[in-house]
This record gives structure tokens, sequence and C-alpha cells, in this order.
């Protein structure tokens, strides 16, 4: 099964008894199963799946600053397979607690060990959470109102940009008013592509920019094409989160930064 994931935040995607392949941006899949992290992505990612189950926890901004030791910016757009020697290997043993037949006593194991995982690394957990929580209101259109609101200078915001979410400010609110529109289709393919525009859009050209932008194609080109995996999960998840999308969900509603979630083609 083929399908592309819309640019999100950084993940850990694993499977205990399928095969994965996937690709961000242009250009060939490649493996990446069993067990890969994923950094925060501007582009879309085109994948393949074979039959199985497979997981995906989704690491938000205050989850990549809690767990990771090397700035978001160093994976942004960049994936690779979790070995001894990844930036990710600490997610190792993941994949060995996904062996079991039961998904809620697979979601356990996970969370034991990821709350094991968080230790005395010091961030500035609340700068984290307030950016992000900006960055998520559709009424901030710049980013002098983004560092504004977020109490931060523009300098201060694009340290904590490049360390905790991986892109530039300008970039992330651009993303997020790109995926607003987006997330409103995926919920409603019968819509017209003018009926999602986000506010911040000046023309359905502007919209049409961003979207060669984030997703390599024009909007006719992948509303064409049957999209089984992220459409499914999209409703799922805006049945149990409130949200269509990973990159829409509220920091706090993610507790620690981590989200958890299961696909099975």
């Amino acid at each position: 099964m083929r399908d592309q994931v819309y640019p999100e935040w950084a993940n850990i995607r694993l499977t205990s008894d399928g095969a994965m392949a996937a690709c961000t941006g242009p250009g060939p899949l490649q493996a990446c199963g069993p067990i890969c992290g994923i950094g925060p992505t501007s582009r879309a990612t085109h994948f393949e799946l074979s039959p199985g189950r497979y997981w995906t926890i989704s690491l938000l901004p205050l989850g990549w600053a809690r767990l990771m030791q090397v700035p978001a910016r160093a994976f942004a757009d960049r994936w690779e397979v979790i070995g001894e020697s990844s930036a990710f290997a600490r997610f190792a043993p993941l994949l060995e607690l996904a062996a079991t037949d039961d998904p809620k006593e697979a979601v356990a194991r996970f969370d034991a060990c990821l709350v094991s995982l968080f230790g005395a690394r010091k961030v500035d957990e609340a700068a984290i959470v307030r950016a992000h929580s900006v960055l998520l209101d559709p009424e901030v259109p710049s980013v002098n109102a983004f560092a504004d609101q977020a109490g931060l200078s523009v300098r201060q915001l694009e340290r904590l940009a490049n360390s905790a979410f991986g892109f530039t400010p300008k970039l992330l609110l651009r993303r997020q008013r790109f995926l607003r529109s987006l997330a409103k289709f995926m919920l409603d393919p019968s819509l017209a592509w003018v009926d999602t525009l986000d506010s911040q859009y000046v023309d359905q050209a502007h919209f049409i920019r961003d979207f060669r932008r984030f997703m390599d194609e024009t909007p006719g080109s992948y509303a064409s094409r049957s999209h089984p995996v992220l459409w499914a999960a999209a409703h799922a998840r805006s049945a149990a989160a409130g949200t269509a999308m990973q990159v829409l969900q509220h920091p706090v509603a993610a507790g620690q930064g981590i989200a958890i979630e299961r696909t099975r083609p």
C-alpha cells in the first residue's frame, strides 16, 4: 500500500511484522524498517507498507527537546534507520516491546519505556509550550507577532525554533497555514479547494504555491489519487484527539510532548 504523509513533527515509526519504505521529498523509496527515526518535515514523505502492524510515536517540539540530544534542525527533512550509532538509538527498545497482539498492552509498554527516558535534561519547557501554542493560533500572521506573543525577541525565537521545532519561524508559520487548509480537505474531500483556504491566504494561487512547496505536486494531482492510510488516520485522530493532524495538536493535550498511534493497512 502506498500513500504520502504531509509535513509534520518528528516521529519514531516501527513495525513488528511488516516492511516499510519511504522518501521525504522527491526521490526513490528506501527501506526504513523495522524502526526508524524521522525529524520534523517540511515536505511530504512518500511511503509504502506491506501488510502488517505499524506504530507511530510522535515527538512534538517539547518531546524532541526533552528526549533528543541534537537540535531538531539537524534532522529537518531527514530520517534514518535506528541502529546503535543513531541519534535515535535510545528508542531502539521500542521494537521489542511491540511484539504483542494486544494493542493496549503495546501502548502500556511504550508508555513505560518512554517515561523511563525522561531524565534530568534541562530545557525551557514553558518557552517551548508557549511558542508552540502561539504557532497554532491562526490569527498570528507574522514572525514579529509570533515572537511578541511568545514573549521572546525574534532572535530568541529563531534559536528556540532551531533547537526544538526544526525550521525558521517564517517557515513554521507558512507550514501551519498550509496544513490548516489541507486538514479541512482531508476530513471532507468533496470540498472544493477554494473552500478550504485558510484566512491568511491572499488567493488560490497563493495556496497552490504553498501546496507545491510542501507536497511537491499540485492540489489537483493530490486530490486525484486515493489516500487510504492518511485519510482514515485523519478521521480517527479527529475523533480521538480533536485534530486531524499531529501538527495541529495542542502541546498541553500531548502531555510530555509525545503521542502514540497504531496503523494497520
